[in-house]
């Protein structure tokens, strides 16, 4: 059964990103968990938009010099969309998830492209609790941001420690998951997640993996709780699910980034910790040498669901 469902329905399921307003790439895992299809089928409201207000949303360097980005626009000497996106080599015109977009600083830039070239973007949020009051809050922002009709009928599914299937198996061209699987690691459940999108992926689809990186020489915690995790172990758990190791971009390194800060990677912006989580934020703390830093050392990763899975069925 395809577990898409137009962005039009989403209010009659229960779905969700519980996303943690002080740092939008962690998840509230409180509450129950919901669960969400998702629905790819084209509308007459849903088609296309090539070219709009001097815009064309078919090309990605259009797109990410586009207007509605704003603010965004100041991550992107960190975060590298262009260079990134080509480097994971995606098919626009094909079906993309995006796992956990946060706030979605990358959906901004993926459901314009994908939309404009006749493909379909979907947002994988965290399972939540229609009960829990933020979990609504976020979810209604979410919608609302991103109903304009450049970013066509977003489509959502859900991934957690106890979802379903991510879509239909063997249905999806590309997943992409950006600073995010050191939170897999913390609730126990990074193989699963890797298990999905395996699953989910088309024979030859593309998995891009873009986190913060802890030095080789450097001891791995299981549970990342720096936000921290070794290129290496993020390859083995790729691997493990099944999928090809094709290559490793250094487009998002950051040399000065020591990944030792007294309150992990959320020391560094955009966050800028200066306590524990849950503690009042120390007046006093001093910023000057982490904010010198700017955003942290990043891996980014591809990875091929092998052709050969075809040939096996």
């Amino acid at each position: 059964m395809n577990r898409l469902i137009a962005m039009s329905a989403l209010s009659l399921v229960l779905a969700a990103c519980g996303n943690n307003p002080e740092d939008p790439a962690t998840p509230a895992p409180d509450g129950d968990m919901g669960e969400v299809g998702m629905s790819t089928e084209a509308s007459p409201e849903n088609a296309p938009v090539a070219m709009q207000d001097g815009v064309d949303y078919g090309q990605l360097d259009a797109v990410i010099a586009a207007d509605w980005r704003n603010e965004d626009r100041e991550r992107d000497v960190w975060r590298h969309p262009q260079q990134t996106l080509d480097f994971f080599d995606i098919d626009p015109s094909g079906t993309v998830i995006e796992i956990w977009p946060g706030s979605g600083w990358y959906t901004h830039i993926l459901a314009p492209w994908v939309h404009a070239n006749g493909g379909h973007y979907v947002a994988a949020l965290y399972p939540f609790d229609m009960n829990n009051e933020r979990h609504v809050e976020f979810l209604n922002g979410f919608k609302e941001r991103f109903s304009a009709p450049h970013y066509g009928e977003v489509a959502y599914t859900t991934l957690g420690a106890e979802s379903g299937a991510l879509a239909e198996a063997g249905s999806v061209d590309a997943i992409l998951t950006f600073r995010n699987a050191h939170n897999w690691m913390g609730d126990g459940y990074a193989e699963k997640a890797f298990a999905d999108f395996y699953a989910a992926l088309k024979p030859g689809g593309i998995l891009g993996v873009v986190d913060h990186r802890l030095p080789a020489t450097r001891e791995q915690d299981p549970t990342a709780a720096s936000g921290y995790v070794q290129q290496d172990y993020i390859i083995a758990l790729a691997q493990e699910a099944g999928f090809e190791f094709v290559e490793a971009s250094e487009v998002n390194a950051n040399p000065a980034d020591t990944a030792d800060h007294p309150f992990g990677v959320w020391t560094l912006a955009p966050v800028r910790r200066s306590a524990a989580r849950g503690e009042e934020q120390a007046a006093d703390f001093d910023r000057e040498a982490y904010d010198a830093i700017g955003e942290s050392d990043r891996m980014t990763l591809r990875f091929v669901k092998p052709i050969s899975e075809a040939i096996a069925e």
